[in-house]
């Protein structure tokens, strides 16, 4: 490969595309097509990322990948070029190289599906998980480090197996290779670094704490559970209940779903609700706007979308931006307890954990029932502590009770 491939113009130009106005650098994901491989056109080429958002970069046309001018893991700037195609006939969807005949689709030269890539190579073998059993979330289906630790996750919920006896104890000395591996931050995981130290550095935050009897909400989920799905076509989950929930408390609390904007407190009359959700290459937090105004059905669904394109890594800028409030659930990863980190500008997060079966009294009886502990952390240069502890108790009221959700009182 020339040493300047700058200076080669032949070709159709693969430039990197807009992502917004306030995106100008980003890095380059993965490289899905290699130099010399036949592409169809709109097929992807190349995944990018920016610090909000991942793009995959389709084919103009079709053709070969002629040159790469910027490997997986370079910073580019948005319009800049960073590989070259020449226009050929090539059969939709089929991948070979270029000096390989064209005889079938099944056998591309790039990455097929299941293709397991390194750094999950290497967790599946440090977590001792089969990686030909696990489904890949990558681009074209590559198995990803976060669909291995995911896939070890399940084991370790399932229990042990009556099989396998517990592993031995590794030797105090250490033996065999002791590498070392260093990557690039995606700027993804910078920007969430970042966002992370500013909260903690801007804010003053404190988290309070509360139990749910999650008793009420399982049981009108267990009865409407069937007839809700096929009305709906989405299932019946635990957070549309407590996003009903946190609006009604933002409505009691206006204070939570404010902002601080230089000596100005800005009061919202409408009620944008973040979801922390992880994606395929990290925590996002798609927003679901106007949520005073959706159904169970709407949230349900909204919900669902967002989690399946996280994990494909095709939630879109606008949908990153904007919340009044945020909800992130750590119960679904098996938290029993956290504090977590205000977005900011937002004034609080509300943080929901796993659900266990705890001892409780109830009219002078020890009874057995669905507990939650759940945080609200905020910023307590705008919210005192009496309404962060009034907030989640209204939280806890609308939960325990349901109808007060549907009735709105």
């Amino acid at each position: 490969m020339p040493a300047d491939q700058s200076s080669d113009t032949s070709g159709i130009a693969l430039e990197v595309p807009s992502f917004g106005e306030s995106i100008t650098e980003v890095m380059i994901g993965e490289w899905v097509k290699s130099e010399g491989d036949a592409v169809a056109q709109d097929e992807t080429v190349v995944v990018i990322e920016s610090d909000k958002v991942t793009m995959e970069v389709p084919a103009p046309v079709g053709g070969i990948v002629s040159r790469i001018l910027k490997g997986d893991g370079a910073s580019a700037q948005v319009g800049e070029v960073i590989g070259y195609m020449v226009e050929a006939e090539v059969p939709a969807g089929n991948s070979a190289r270029a000096e390989e005949p064209v005889v079938a689709a099944s056998a591309p030269s790039a990455a097929p599906s299941g293709h397991v890539m390194p750094a999950a190579a290497r967790a599946a073998a440090g977590l001792g998980v089969d990686s030909s059993t696990v489904s890949g979330t990558g681009p074209g289906g590559r198995i990803l480090k976060e669909d291995i630790e995911r896939e070890a996750g399940r084991a370790i919920s399932a229990g042990p197996t009556a099989e396998k006896a517990a592993p031995a104890m590794p030797p105090t000395t250490a033996r065999g290779a002791r590498e070392e591996e260093i990557v690039p931050m995606t700027p993804m995981r910078q920007r969430i670094a970042a966002r992370l130290v500013e909260s903690q550095q801007t804010a003053a935050l404190l988290t309070t704490f509360n139990e749910i009897d999650m008793s009420a909400v399982k049981a009108l989920r267990a009865e409407y559970r069937d007839a809700f799905a096929e009305k709906n076509g989405v299932k019946l989950g635990f957070m549309s209940f407590f996003v009903k929930a946190a609006v009604e408390a933002l409505k009691l609390i206006p204070q939570v779903n404010a902002e601080i904007r230089g000596r100005d407190i800005v009061y919202r009359n409408y009620y944008d609700i973040g979801i922390a959700v992880g994606g395929g290459r990290g925590l996002v937090v798609p927003v679901i706007r106007n949520a005073e105004a959706l159904s169970f059905a709407d949230i349900e669904r909204s919900i669902a979308d967002f989690g399946r394109r996280a994990r494909e890594n095709k939630l879109t800028l606008d949908e990153l931006q904007g919340g009044t409030f945020t909800i992130s659930n750590g119960g679904v990863y098996g938290s029993l307890m956290s504090t977590p980190i205000v977005n900011p500008p937002q004034a609080g997060i509300l943080g929901l954990h796993a659900i266990q079966d705890r001892p409780v009294a109830r009219d002078g009886k020890i009874q057995i029932r669905p507990m939650m502990y759940i945080a609200l952390t905020y910023d307590h240069r705008l919210i005192d502590g009496r309404e962060s502890v009034t907030f989640l108790k209204r939280i806890k009221e609308c939960v325990e009770n349901p109808s007060r959700i549907l009735l709105e009182i």
